[in-house]
């Protein structure tokens, strides 16, 4: 009796996302839930300000690739690519001030370079954008149809510029290329794997109420601002990546909270015995900061899930872990 032919099985293949600034604080959880999503992951990352201890856990993992490149270079890599995430990016006070040209580098010929590799690959594009596009806003909450209040020549200019520089060549790409292009507007977002000297509000009032030092309000504490946990932001993203638009959408909690308020809620979520002080409000600092998710909640049918408490308490936990380690020095471009 003659055997009937052995059909092989087709094995489906991964899809390959390419993160950029991979081993961030975003990065790395985007990375993270990627891998988990069945993803094959190429993580990008200079290491300006993302560190490999955030990214150590994923050592051997056969579906994650790390290469140590300046996305401001040409990106070139062998074989497909499906997503090109570009988290790449100085994103906090001290960072981007500090390194000023950097961060327009890598928001201006990084995202060019990004979008690139995407055009090559005919890959989709997602630019992570921030709630600093907004400026010092004349609108609140803020809607993605807001233009925005922005100073270019102000220190954080090099920031908020190159955000919306990104933004207006990512839709560029979009226009001139039919290339498939999505815009997330992130806004101020916390979790595990923050630095404790990033300058961000988080790791600064926890890392001084944990040590029992004075807690640092700027101006008189009545400005806002709306805390988002990690998870719930990168699965914003994920569904934003997935959907089918490329209108740009507010991620973030609409939870406004004064930072007066918001010292007192981590003091006592710490159990600290430290005190407010408070000191002269930086320049050009946003006085109002809360989303608007009626575009998210719609189009992807998503809002945030951790509440506030529950998110503190396991960020509160891992800057316990480190609390007076220090910071290994940052290298810098030129």
């Amino acid at each position: 009796m003659k055997k009937s032919p052995v059909r092989s099985k087709t094995v489906k293949e991964k899809p390959v996302s390419v993160v950029t600034g991979a081993a961030g604080f975003l990065g790395s959880h985007l990375s993270d839930y990627l891998l988990a999503k069945g993803h094959k992951v190429v993580g990008i990352d200079n290491l300006v300000t993302g560190s490999v201890d955030n990214i150590a856990h994923l050592a051997g993992n056969p579906d994650f690739k790390f290469i140590q490149q300046d996305v401001t270079e040409f990106l070139f890599l062998e074989g497909p690519v499906n997503y090109v995430w570009h988290f790449a990016s100085p994103a906090s006070p001290i960072d981007y001030l500090e390194l000023p040209i950097q961060t327009l580098k890598v928001g201006s010929l990084g995202t060019h370079k990004a979008l690139g590799l995407a055009r090559n690959k005919n890959a989709r594009f997602l630019i992570a954008s921030t709630s600093e596009i907004y400026g010092d806003p004349l609108v609140h909450p803020q809607r993605e149809d807001y233009w925005g209040n922005v100073s270019t020549i102000g220190p954080r200019g090099c920031y908020d510029e190159a955000k919306r520089f990104s933004e207006a060549m990512t839709m560029a790409y979009h226009r001139e290329h039919a290339l498939e292009t999505r815009i997330v507007r992130i806004f101020n977002t916390y979790g595990p794997r923050m630095r404790l000297n990033d300058g961000r509000v988080v790791p600064a009032f926890v890392s001084q109420a944990l040590e029992n030092k004075p807690v640092t309000v700027f101006g008189d504490g009545s400005q806002t601002r709306s805390f988002c946990y990690c998870s719930d932001l990168i699965e914003g993203i994920y569904r934003l990546m997935m959907c089918d638009s490329p209108l740009p959408v507010n991620i973030g909690n609409p939870r406004e909270l004064s930072m007066l308020e918001f010292a007192k809620v981590i003091i006592a979520a710490v159990g600290s015995k430290s005190k407010i002080v408070f000191k002269p409000l930086p320049q050009d600092d946003p006085k109002l900061r809360q989303p608007d998710i009626t575009r998210a909640r719609a189009m992807l049918k998503w809002e945030p899930k951790v509440e506030l408490a529950e998110g503190m308490a396991t960020t509160i936990a891992y800057f316990k872990t480190k609390v007076g380690q220090g910071s290994s020095p940052r290298s810098k471009l030129k």
